[in-house]
């Protein structure tokens, strides 16, 4: 299994929102960085925010119900 990253954040509670909404659809994936972001805000620029990483293969899914939840 190959893993991409599907998404960027710099707020904790957005990425955690995607996350749920991608597993619901079950779709894999997890954040990265969530920890050292949530610790230490003033990190996110030097490190690129939390990361979204999900399976390749479900990447255009992914991208789609998070384009959906953001036009709602």
């Amino acid at each position: 299994m190959t893993y991409k990253q599907i998404a960027s954040y710099d707020n904790f509670l957005l990425a955690n929102m995607t996350l749920g909404l991608l597993q619901e659809n079950n779709i894999n994936c997890y954040l990265k960085d969530e920890n050292i972001i949530t610790v230490d805000p003033l990190l996110s620029p030097a490190i690129w925010g939390i990361k979204l990483i999900g399976d390749e293969n479900d990447f255009a899914d992914a991208q789609e119900l998070i384009y959906q939840a953001e036009l709602s």
